[in-house]
């Protein structure tokens, strides 16, 4: 694991505030610096996660797969970085086979070829809080020593991220992005769990719920939160079903 210590530093993150006038842009900024600083080689992935008022989460991650495993747990309505977020504590799981919580999120991250998790809260404003989320593909990637260094930089980030949500004000997504995200985030829950039934890749599952949603005359998103709440799969086989 990567320690360079500058990039936990408060002038480089006012620098990063400073230069990036959008908020959803300076929390990239900051899930980026922090998969650097835990890992220089890019083999860990780092998100951000905000909740305003119970409202949708922001996120910002360092790759896609991150993404996709933050707003995952937001169709899920629970999970380890959420956790970490409402109630405030350190999530630590140093292999997602072995542990019993969350079962269908931590199945779907394992689809995803996440093995180990650490989420760490960020102390943030009354009305606010937020989490920074690590992922890696291998078994036991952070140790002790990694997460007394990510507390502390969780640490380091809590004065400038509040600063940076008293600038942006309540509402750092509009109300239209906020209803795109929550809707992307229930598609891709429903995707996960046809990947779980039937065995397959993201490509073949998003088409069977396609084919769903166009043999039933209805969305994509209704399809998959009816999914996400428990009903049938859509019938269909993956390789030409």
């Amino acid at each position: 694991m990567a320690q360079d210590s500058r990039l936990t530093t408060s002038d480089h993150m006012q620098d990063l505030l400073l230069d990036t006038p959008e908020f959803p842009e300076f929390l990239l900024g900051l899930a980026t610096m922090s998969a650097s600083l835990v890992d220089a080689e890019g083999q860990v992935t780092c998100t951000i996660t905000v909740e305003r008022d119970g409202g949708p989460a922001t996120v910002a991650s360092s790759s896609e797969a991150g993404r996709r495993l933050d707003e995952t747990q937001y169709a899920f309505h629970d999970g380890p970085c959420l956790t970490a977020v409402r109630e405030q504590r350190l999530v630590w799981i140093p292999d997602l086979r072995g542990d019993a919580r969350w079962s269908d999120y931590l199945e779907a991250a394992l689809q995803e070829g996440v093995r180990s998790v650490l989420a760490v809260p960020i102390p943030t404003e009354p009305f606010s809080r937020a989490g920074l989320n690590c992922y890696a593909s291998t078994v036991d990637a952070f140790t002790e020593e990694t997460k007394g260094l990510l507390e502390q930089h969780a640490a380091s980030m809590s004065r400038v991220l509040r600063i940076a949500l008293r600038l942006h004000g309540a509402n750092v997504h509009p109300e239209h992005l906020r209803a795109a995200l929550k809707s992307r985030a229930v598609v891709d829950a429903a995707v996960s769990l046809i990947m779980l039934q039937q065995r397959g890749g993201r490509e073949d599952a998003l088409a069977i719920l396609q084919l769903a949603a166009k043999s039933n005359n209805r969305r994509v998103h209704d399809i998959a939160n009816d999914i996400v709440r428990g009903a049938q799969l859509p019938a269909g086989r993956f390789n030409g079903g």
